[in-house]
């Protein structure tokens, strides 16, 4: 249609949601489906956040704040910045949004001109690069292989800033691979930043507490303080706190910068959800005991997933550092046939048949930038995940050379 934007024909719907709308459409069609295709906790909200929200309603906390977060909750970011990330913070420097991505968006629809680059290490959540394009940016995808962890090395930073460097975007524990860089290995990526101070970093740290035994979590400005000016520091209460639906992302950085996106989201949403704000008060200030219940979970869970996964032939599954995603690789499946005489070529083929054949939905890696493979969330049921694996399983074994 001639009266739409130019710049939407670069920016593709989000492949995580086009797979689980198709997999509720075949649910309600009467198909046995399991989704592992959601980036999101199925656990509930713990219920003193829960009556953080009812007792804010009941007090009429239920209009309108100032658009960068009400003063209580940007007090409790503060607090935990400082608290969790030996990061310190002003009022003026913290911003509340509708949820991470809008920070992202935000901070780049305010910082980005024509031309301008920003790297993203791959795979990446999917958004990233159409964000950037929609800001009109330039993504610069860096391919972060099985064999290098799915990290980014020094090498390759190094090799992919030019002048028309703006942002790298930063991503620890990684949607959609869960691998997380130790502090050695994030060390050896700033002293590549230092060296470049027309670049700033974007750390999304969404995935914070979702960390392993073995792997300690970081973040880039706490590791090299000196990418302190130049570094926006996003979290938020999502995945965390098994808030998805509550919609509270935030944000600390340069005021200049803050102050910008607060411009941006004045003349956009103006101010998050004035209950969810309150409950995220509670999430951040309030007994923390969640956190430590569901990281067994997750473990056990990445366990199963991990160890079924490499059962199969033709998968290989490496264990992530943190987050609740693996992302299996599918090369030694390419080029069979389905009993239906498909031909598997591609992950998003596999990905399809696979859904289709035994209804389990899990997104193809290309959307993340790196194939072949395929990502599985294990934000799911025990039994759940063992059906899931069992049936990929017999969906594999079915599969023709």
């Amino acid at each position: 249609m001639t009266f739409l934007a130019d710049r939407l024909a670069a920016v593709k719907p989000s492949p995580t949601i086009a797979i689980s709308t198709k997999a509720a459409e075949m649910r309600a069609a009467g198909a046995d489906v399991i989704a592992l295709s959601a980036g999101e906790p199925d656990f509930d909200t713990p219920v003193n956040i829960c009556d953080a929200g009812k007792a804010a309603i009941e007090a009429g906390k239920t209009r309108y704040t100032a658009p960068d977060g009400i003063p209580e909750l940007k007090a409790a970011i503060i607090a935990k910045f400082k608290r969790d990330n030996r990061l310190e913070y002003s009022p003026g420097q913290v911003i509340v949004s509708t949820g991470g991505k809008q920070v992202l968006f935000n901070a780049l629809f305010a910082t980005l001109n024509a031309g301008d680059e920003v790297i993203i290490p791959a795979p990446y959540w999917v958004s990233y690069p159409d964000m950037v394009r929609m800001c009109d940016g330039t993504p610069v995808v860096v391919q972060c292989t099985e064999a290098a962890g799915f990290k980014l090395t020094p090498e390759a930073l190094e090799a992919a800033i030019t002048p028309k460097t703006k942002w790298l975007i930063f991503n620890s524990p990684s949607n959609p691979t869960g691998a997380g860089y130790s502090r050695a290995e994030l060390k050896a990526l700033t002293e590549v930043l230092l060296r470049h101070p027309q670049v700033w970093i974007l750390s999304d740290d969404m995935y914070e507490p979702i960390a392993f035994p073995g792997f300690e979590f970081c973040t880039p400005a706490e590791v090299e303080p000196q990418l302190y000016e130049r570094t926006l520091t996003v979290n938020g209460v999502s995945k965390a706190y098994a808030m998805t639906g509550w919609r509270i992302g935030y944000a600390g950085g340069p005021a200049q910068l803050v102050l910008a996106m607060k411009k941006v989201q004045g003349q956009s949403t103006s101010n998050a959800c004035s209950i969810s704000q309150w409950a995220a008060v509670e999430a951040l200030n309030g007994p923390q005991d969640y956190l430590a219940q569901s990281g067994v979970e997750f473990l056990r869970r990445r366990d199963l997933v991990v160890a079924r996964l490499n059962a199969i032939e033709g998968i290989t599954c490496a264990a992530p550092e943190g987050a609740f995603y693996v992302y299996p690789g599918i090369q030694g499946l390419l080029g069979r046939k389905t009993p239906a005489g498909k031909v598997l070529r591609s992950d998003e083929d596999f990905v399809l048949a696979l859904l289709e054949a035994v209804g389990v939905a899990v997104v193809h890696g290309a959307a993340f930038g790196l194939s072949p493979h395929f990502r599985v969330s294990y934000a799911a049921a025990d039994a759940e995940l063992i059906e899931a694996c069992d049936r990929i399983q017999r969906f594999c074994a079915g599969l023709s050379v």
